[in-house]
């Protein structure tokens, strides 16, 4: 492989003559630069959570070269141009990766994102179901077909139908916290994200599928893609212990058997990408003194290590490097429109990753690089290494902030 100038200009033969400077890796498999579109790095205004700085530094030691921030929880969230210049003048200067923003659409702001979608975010994040924070207010079907209809761009849906979900009580056993969001709230939501990218027509994404029973809607509908994340294709109810809030997302992990039939998903090609999530908070705010599901904050931090998580499940099951190349680099990178990431190939940015798949290693969350030291992964043996990463040709060495903020057509 040739590099010039940042970019991959020609994939040679390993044993071409005349490439001069030219690295062997010897048996270390070199992959694209993962590209993860589904990343909440909170800044401005919740950094005590996790920022751009700590974010991309653990980003970039996974494997990662571009990250897509979400709109939320950061303070003010990115649903006006206002706020999208404050994220973006929080973000200058501090990111280790390439990092590009999704902007919000919550109730009364569809005026505002046609200039919002001019100003560079790659589509729009909504939800169905409350996200948690107030200032990030849910859309009804109604105002999700009202976003639809304000601008032609992506829309990512979080879909979960409130109507089925309990208010959990206060609880330690992860079962009753899974009961109280039932996987026919995730089929319910999907089919209605369906039915909207049917009736007119847009493109629609929905996020972090938990519930295999929901792909069933999505199948053959072309203007539907979907996602699902490394801790539903390996983390499962049943292991989870009373009281450990580390392993609290929404939607949450479900059982062995829905797990596998992910899995069985990503191989027909209903599941189009595998993406983080990567959703921390303040150790305070998991509420590990009291080990109370309902009061917890919900959302798993993975960044660093959702490749080895990945690779270390899917090459028990059969599949192979290029099989999670495709979930984790290409396809995110079509789905939102870079079109010069998530591929070795001339023309594209050299942004690569030297992993070796062989490699085994013991998660311990003080090493990771992300803010808090909170992850259900922390003691799991994994398989996999990332060895180095390139962004446009340089090695990432968490020191100089190599990262480039991205705009929607430009990259």
């Amino acid at each position: 492989m040739c590099v010039s100038d940042g970019r991959i200009v020609a994939v040679e033969a390993y044993d071409a003559d005349g490439l001069d400077g030219a690295q062997d890796l010897g048996d270390t498999a070199l992959l694209p630069g993962l590209v993860d579109t589904h990343v909440h790095v909170n800044e401005p205004g919740r950094t005590e959570w996790e920022g751009f700085s700590s974010a991309t530094r653990a980003a970039a030691a996974g494997g990662v070269t571009t990250i897509v921030d979400m709109p939320l929880n950061s303070l003010p969230p990115t649903v006006s141009v206002a706020a999208l210049a404050q994220k973006r003048a929080a973000a200058t200067g501090q990111c280790h990766v390439d990092v590009g923003f999704w902007g919000g659409a919550i109730p009364g702001n569809a005026a505002d994102l046609p200039a919002l979608y001019d100003a560079g975010v790659f589509g729009f994040k909504a939800f169905l179901v409350d996200s948690g924070v107030p200032e990030f207010p849910p859309l009804d079907p109604s105002g999700l077909r009202t976003a639809i209809g304000a601008v032609d761009a992506l829309f990512v849906v979080h879909a979960e139908d409130p109507d089925e979900i309990v208010p959990a009580a206060a609880s330690r056993r992860y079962a009753d916290f899974v009961d109280s969001r039932p996987a026919k709230a995730e089929t319910g939501a999907v089919a209605a994200v369906v039915e909207a990218a049917k009736e007119t027509g847009a493109r629609l994404h929905v996020l972090h599928v938990s519930a295999a029973p929901a792909l069933a809607a999505t199948m053959g509908v072309a203007n539907v893609t979907v996602e699902t994340c490394p801790h539903y294709l390996t983390l499962t109810a049943e292991e989870v212990p009373d009281g450990a809030t580390e392993f609290k997302c929404c939607p949450p992990i479900r059982g062995a058997d829905n797990r596998e039939a992910l899995w069985q998903g990503l191989a027909t090609g209903a599941i189009d990408c595998v993406v983080s999530d990567h959703s921390p908070c303040t150790p305070e705010l998991k509420r590990g003194d009291t080990g109370d599901f309902a009061a917890a904050w919900g959302g798993i931090a993975s960044l660093q290590i959702g490749l080895p998580v990945v690779w270390t499940q899917a090459t028990a099951r059969g599949f192979t490097l290029t099989d999670v190349v495709r979930w984790m680099a290409q396809r995110p990178a079509e789905i939102v429109g870079l079109t010069r990431k998530g591929r070795i190939a001339a023309g594209y940015d050299a942004d690569l990753v030297a992993f070796d798949p062989d490699a085994a290693f013991v998660v311990d969350a003080g090493r990771l690089r992300h803010r808090h030291p909170v992850t259900p992964y922390h003691g799991r043996a994994l398989l996999g290494k990332v060895q180095r990463t390139w962004l446009r040709g340089t090695v990432v060495d968490g020191v100089a902030p190599l990262g480039r903020l991205l705009v929607r057509g430009s990259s």
